[in-house]
């Protein structure tokens, strides 16, 4: 039997729509204007206005990567291709037991989107094939950074993303549902059949499909990110119920409720070394030209709101709702922590959580960010690396995994970067999904 919340399904409608359309609204002395904004995090974010510069539209063409040629880590670690020749691997989950599991999942896409995305030339920047709907198992046995064990360990999917085990349960997050398998440490495969506890939104605007997920520090919640269904409620309101949310469950699908919400597109989620706080990155809205919005990292505040689709940044109000204001929620929207760039696509995240990596690498966040399409030139294409210190971040993102650019002028692209995750022994893995490979970056022994 599925469990749904009915009283989540209502909260999300008033947590959206309270005073929506309910008069004028109380506009911000900053709306539609450039701004400065500081975070939490004592960092300085320039927001240009508005359409200072037009929507652009600019889609990378991936070439793939030549032989011998890998993804540019800094000084003192190496890179490795762990896996090749996959099917759009998106997304990364490692258990305790050291088995690294990834999702194979895309984008499905109409005869007619096919054709569409053919002319724009959206067709380039990835891969078009039916989504794959499988998990693969991979190991790594005498740990050199190259995967010498590979199985199909889950199959019958919808377009699955997050993953994860807790005590005998194996769960995936289809678009449309987390489904719950029974599963035993060291299994190769599953062949029991799963059952789904919990209905969620499928699809979504561009590639909101995805559905992450991560387990509170105890065990005894499971966080679920669903992304918004469409770039800035242009389909309406009632189309985003449940969405643009952080959901929190019980580990058997019930109890849903809202733990953050306004977040257009959540995807990465991790635990800060040494806290008890959630944080996600999250892909912001497109439209309002080369430098924004801002793609962000932030801790999550449960019950908080962080403006979307009404207002960015705070209460910098989006002049797209301008017809439908919801004022109220807009005086609660909260300012991100950390700026990681306007159109970069930041989706994966990974925290070194057992400070493996040497140096200022100690205990960071690592962002997957997959790349631009609304810019006149492209940006993101690479992991992106955020500082932390005593939990939180501690400055500004900068290169970690870069070269996946391969001629900026042309928008030629090796791969993009999309899951991170850090395996048993302290290495990172990043999924490169348009180019079907997997990396592998190790800190060098001293």
């Amino acid at each position: 039997m599925l469990k749904t919340s009915s009283i989540a399904s209502i909260s999300a409608v008033l947590f959206l729509a309270t005073a929506c359309g309910s008069g004028e609204s109380n506009k911000e002395e900053n709306a539609g204007k450039a701004d400065t904004v500081e975070t939490a995090v004592n960092q300085t974010v320039d927001l240009p206005a508005p359409f200072e510069t037009k929507s652009s539209t600019t889609f990378s063409d991936v070439i793939g990567w030549p032989a011998n040629k890998t993804p540019i880590a800094p000084a003192g670690f190496t890179v490795t291709k762990f896996a090749d020749n996959l099917e759009n691997p998106r997304w990364i989950y490692v258990a305790a037991n050291g088995d690294i599991f990834v999702a194979e999942s895309n984008t499905e896409s109409s005869v007619t989107a096919k054709v569409k995305n053919t002319i724009a030339g959206k067709s380039k920047s990835g891969n078009t094939s039916k989504s794959p709907n499988v998990v693969l198992l991979f190991r790594d046995t005498d740990n050199d950074g190259v995967a010498d064990f590979k199985s199909t360990f889950l199959t019958g999917l919808s377009q699955p993303f997050g993953m994860l085990i807790l005590g005998n349960s194996f769960y995936v997050a289809n678009t449309d549902g987390l489904m719950q398998y029974p599963y035993e440490p060291g299994q190769s495969k599953i062949s029991a059949p799963g059952k789904k506890i919990l209905d969620l939104p499928a699809g979504g605007y561009n590639n909101h499909w995805t559905r992450n997920l991560i387990a509170s520090k105890d065990g005894k919640k499971i966080y679920i990110t669903v992304g918004s269904g469409s770039n800035v409620a242009e389909h309406g309101i009632e189309n985003e119920i449940r969405r643009a949310n952080i959901l929190e469950i019980n580990p058997d699908g019930t109890g849903e409720r809202i733990y953050a919400g306004g977040l257009r597109n959540p995807q990465g989620m991790g635990w800060a070394p040494g806290t008890n706080t959630l944080w996600t990155s999250v892909n912001e809205r497109d439209g309002l030209g080369d430098d924004l919005v801002p793609d962000y990292l932030t801790s999550v505040k449960d019950g908080g709101f962080y403006g979307w689709p009404y207002s960015y940044w705070g209460q910098h109000e989006d002049p797209r709702m301008k017809e439908n204001p919801n004022p109220d929620l807009v005086k609660k929207a909260i300012v991100p922590d950390v700026n990681l760039g306007s159109h970069t696509a930041s989706l994966g995240l990974a925290f070194d959580e057992n400070n493996t990596f040497p140096g200022k690498y100690e205990g960071g966040a690592f962002v997957g960010q997959h790349g631009s399409w609304n810019r006149s030139e492209i940006v993101g294409y690479r992991v992106g690396f955020v500082p932390f210190k005593n939990g939180k971040a501690a400055g500004p993102v900068e290169d970690f995994l870069s070269g996946f650019i391969a001629d900026k002028t042309n928008n030629k692209v090796y791969g993009r970067p999309v899951g991170v995750a850090f395996t048993k022994n302290g290495s990172l893995l990043v999924a490169d999904d348009a180019s079907n490979t997997l990396w592998h970056v190790s800190a060098n022994k001293q």
